[in-house]
Protein backbone atom coordinates (compact mmCIF):
# COMPACT_ATOMS: atom_id res chain seq x y z
CA UNK A 1 0.00 0.00 0.00
CA UNK A 2 2.91 2.37 0.76
CA UNK A 3 4.19 2.01 -2.58
CA UNK A 4 1.10 4.25 -3.88
CA UNK A 5 0.88 6.50 -1.30
CA UNK A 6 2.01 10.11 -1.48
CA UNK A 7 2.51 11.95 1.86
CA UNK A 8 1.47 15.94 2.39
CA UNK A 9 2.21 17.27 5.32
CA UNK A 10 -0.37 20.46 5.72
CA UNK A 11 1.71 23.79 6.96
CA UNK A 12 0.02 26.49 4.50
CA UNK A 13 -1.72 28.13 7.11
CA UNK A 14 -0.92 31.47 8.47
CA UNK A 15 -0.63 30.32 12.36
CA UNK A 16 -2.75 33.25 14.16
CA UNK A 17 -2.89 31.51 17.17
CA UNK A 18 0.66 31.27 18.02
CA UNK A 19 1.56 34.67 16.72
CA UNK A 20 2.08 34.50 13.21
CA UNK A 21 5.16 32.77 10.96
CA UNK A 22 5.64 28.66 10.66
CA UNK A 23 4.57 27.03 13.54
CA UNK A 24 6.47 24.24 12.15
CA UNK A 25 9.62 25.46 12.56
CA UNK A 26 9.15 26.33 16.21
CA UNK A 27 11.90 24.33 18.29
CA UNK A 28 11.01 20.88 20.10
CA UNK A 29 13.58 18.92 21.71
CA UNK A 30 17.14 19.27 19.71
CA UNK A 31 15.77 19.45 16.17
CA UNK A 32 11.84 21.14 15.06
CA UNK A 33 7.92 20.05 14.72
CA UNK A 34 8.64 19.47 11.28
CA UNK A 35 11.76 17.42 11.83
CA UNK A 36 9.70 15.24 14.44
CA UNK A 37 6.72 15.20 11.61
CA UNK A 38 9.19 14.00 8.87
CA UNK A 39 10.73 11.23 10.79
CA UNK A 40 7.30 9.90 11.86
CA UNK A 41 5.54 10.67 7.88
CA UNK A 42 8.93 9.41 6.11
CA UNK A 43 8.58 5.98 6.82
CA UNK A 44 5.16 5.61 5.86
CA UNK A 45 4.65 6.80 2.39
CA UNK A 46 6.52 6.52 -1.44
CA UNK A 47 7.07 10.01 -1.27
CA UNK A 48 6.42 12.75 0.77
CA UNK A 49 6.10 16.77 -0.06
CA UNK A 50 4.98 19.60 2.04
CA UNK A 51 2.57 22.23 1.44
CA UNK A 52 3.30 25.60 2.49
CA UNK A 53 2.60 28.96 1.25
CA UNK A 54 5.43 31.73 0.56
CA UNK A 55 9.04 31.23 0.42
CA UNK A 56 9.57 28.04 -0.09
CA UNK A 57 13.47 28.50 0.52
CA UNK A 58 12.84 28.48 4.19
CA UNK A 59 11.96 25.15 4.71
CA UNK A 60 15.44 23.92 2.34
CA UNK A 61 16.85 22.15 4.68
CA UNK A 62 14.25 19.70 4.70
CA UNK A 63 14.95 18.46 1.48
CA UNK A 64 11.62 17.91 0.74
CA UNK A 65 9.43 19.57 -2.34
CA UNK A 66 7.70 22.27 -1.33
CA UNK A 67 3.78 22.48 -2.97
CA UNK A 68 1.55 26.29 -2.24
CA UNK A 69 -2.15 25.87 -2.76
CA UNK A 70 -3.37 26.23 -5.69
CA UNK A 71 -6.51 28.40 -4.72
CA UNK A 72 -6.11 32.07 -3.59
CA UNK A 73 -6.43 33.57 -0.04
CA UNK A 74 -5.35 30.45 2.59
CA UNK A 75 -8.66 28.65 1.71
CA UNK A 76 -7.88 26.37 4.08
CA UNK A 77 -6.44 22.37 4.43
CA UNK A 78 -8.80 21.19 1.83
CA UNK A 79 -6.34 23.49 -0.82
CA UNK A 80 -3.51 21.63 0.80
CA UNK A 81 -4.94 18.30 0.14
CA UNK A 82 -5.75 19.39 -3.06
CA UNK A 83 -1.80 20.79 -3.58
CA UNK A 84 -0.88 17.40 -2.68
CA UNK A 85 -3.10 16.09 -4.66
CA UNK A 86 -2.18 17.76 -7.86
CA UNK A 87 1.47 17.18 -7.43
CA UNK A 88 0.65 13.76 -6.76
CA UNK A 89 -0.88 13.13 -10.20
CA UNK A 90 1.99 15.10 -12.23
CA UNK A 91 5.24 13.61 -10.22
CA UNK A 92 4.08 10.59 -8.80
CA UNK A 93 1.09 8.82 -11.37
CA UNK A 94 1.23 5.34 -10.00
CA UNK A 95 -0.08 7.34 -6.71
CA UNK A 96 -3.36 5.90 -6.09
CA UNK A 97 -3.88 7.90 -2.50
CA UNK A 98 -2.53 11.15 -0.74
CA UNK A 99 -2.32 10.53 3.02
CA UNK A 100 -2.06 14.02 4.79
CA UNK A 101 -0.59 14.46 8.51
CA UNK A 102 -1.10 17.82 9.91
CA UNK A 103 2.61 19.84 10.34
CA UNK A 104 2.26 20.98 13.53
CA UNK A 105 1.72 17.40 15.04
CA UNK A 106 4.81 15.91 16.00
CA UNK A 107 3.52 12.88 17.85
CA UNK A 108 1.96 11.57 15.23
CA UNK A 109 1.53 7.40 14.64
CA UNK A 110 4.10 5.52 13.16
CA UNK A 111 1.09 3.07 11.51
CA UNK A 112 -1.29 5.96 10.66
CA UNK A 113 -1.37 4.85 6.87
CA UNK A 114 -1.24 1.36 7.31
CA UNK A 115 -4.60 1.46 9.56
CA UNK A 116 -6.29 4.06 7.54
CA UNK A 117 -5.70 2.06 4.52
CA UNK A 118 -6.88 -1.04 6.24
CA UNK A 119 -9.82 0.53 7.35
CA UNK A 120 -10.42 1.70 3.66
CA UNK A 121 -10.49 -1.77 2.84
CA UNK A 122 -12.44 -2.99 4.98
CA UNK A 123 -15.75 -1.19 4.93
CA UNK A 124 -14.96 -0.46 1.33
CA UNK A 125 -14.89 3.53 2.38
CA UNK A 126 -13.79 6.39 0.06
CA UNK A 127 -11.59 7.87 2.36
CA UNK A 128 -10.55 8.08 5.60
CA UNK A 129 -9.76 10.20 9.01
CA UNK A 130 -8.20 10.03 12.35
CA UNK A 131 -9.65 9.83 15.51
CA UNK A 132 -8.57 10.03 19.02
CA UNK A 133 -10.07 10.39 22.63
CA UNK A 134 -13.85 10.57 20.75
CA UNK A 135 -12.28 13.99 18.72
CA UNK A 136 -12.28 13.50 15.09
CA UNK A 137 -9.05 14.91 13.32
CA UNK A 138 -10.41 15.16 9.82
CA UNK A 139 -7.45 16.94 8.28
CA UNK A 140 -5.27 13.23 8.90
CA UNK A 141 -6.77 11.48 6.33
CA UNK A 142 -6.18 8.96 3.21
CA UNK A 143 -7.71 10.47 -0.05
CA UNK A 144 -8.09 8.92 -2.97
CA UNK A 145 -6.74 10.31 -6.08
CA UNK A 146 -10.01 9.72 -7.87
CA UNK A 147 -11.64 12.70 -5.96
CA UNK A 148 -8.84 15.16 -6.93
CA UNK A 149 -11.79 16.75 -9.87
CA UNK A 150 -14.31 16.55 -6.92
CA UNK A 151 -12.80 18.19 -4.45
CA UNK A 152 -11.39 21.18 -6.97
CA UNK A 153 -14.72 21.85 -8.24
CA UNK A 154 -15.60 22.04 -3.84
CA UNK A 155 -13.47 24.67 -3.52
CA UNK A 156 -13.16 26.86 -6.83
CA UNK A 157 -16.57 26.50 -8.15
CA UNK A 158 -18.42 26.56 -4.32
CA UNK A 159 -15.96 28.47 -2.45
CA UNK A 160 -16.56 25.47 -0.10
CA UNK A 161 -13.40 25.00 2.81
CA UNK A 162 -15.05 23.09 5.59
CA UNK A 163 -13.64 19.60 5.14
CA UNK A 164 -16.12 18.01 7.11
CA UNK A 165 -18.83 19.61 4.49
CA UNK A 166 -16.99 18.00 1.92
CA UNK A 167 -15.90 14.55 3.53
CA UNK A 168 -19.97 14.59 3.96
CA UNK A 169 -20.77 13.96 0.78
CA UNK A 170 -18.58 10.50 0.65
CA UNK A 171 -18.40 7.57 2.29
CA UNK A 172 -16.04 8.39 5.32
CA UNK A 173 -14.24 5.95 8.18
CA UNK A 174 -12.71 7.21 11.16
CA UNK A 175 -9.94 5.21 12.50
CA UNK A 176 -9.55 5.36 16.15
CA UNK A 177 -5.60 5.73 17.70
CA UNK A 178 -5.13 5.72 21.27
CA UNK A 179 -3.68 8.46 23.61
CA UNK A 180 -1.27 6.51 25.90
CA UNK A 181 1.10 7.00 26.50
CA UNK A 182 0.42 10.89 24.60
CA UNK A 183 -2.34 11.94 22.46
CA UNK A 184 -0.66 11.26 18.84
CA UNK A 185 -2.27 14.55 17.70
CA UNK A 186 -1.66 16.81 19.67
CA UNK A 187 -1.04 19.88 17.70
CA UNK A 188 1.07 23.12 18.90
CA UNK A 189 -1.41 25.84 18.17
CA UNK A 190 -0.41 28.48 20.41
CA UNK A 191 2.83 29.36 22.78
CA UNK A 192 1.65 27.74 25.30
CA UNK A 193 1.41 24.82 23.57
CA UNK A 194 5.01 24.45 23.34
CA UNK A 195 5.87 23.95 26.68
CA UNK A 196 3.25 20.59 26.90
CA UNK A 197 5.35 19.37 23.78
CA UNK A 198 8.44 19.10 25.49
CA UNK A 199 6.76 17.57 28.66
CA UNK A 200 5.34 15.17 26.38
CA UNK A 201 8.46 14.49 24.35
CA UNK A 202 10.26 13.72 27.39
CA UNK A 203 7.38 11.08 28.11
CA UNK A 204 7.87 9.24 25.25
CA UNK A 205 11.59 8.73 26.42
CA UNK A 206 11.05 7.63 29.81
Amino acid sequence: MASRVVGVILAGGQSRRMGGGDKCLRPLGATTILQHVIDRARPQVARLVLNANGDPRRFAAYGLPVVADSVPDFAGPLAGILAGLDWAASQAPDAAWVASFAGDAPFLPRDLVKRMAAAVAKDAADLTCARSDGQAHPVVGLWPMRLRDDLRRALVEEGLHKVDAWTGRHRLVAVDFAVDPVDPFFNANRPEDLAEAERLLARLRD
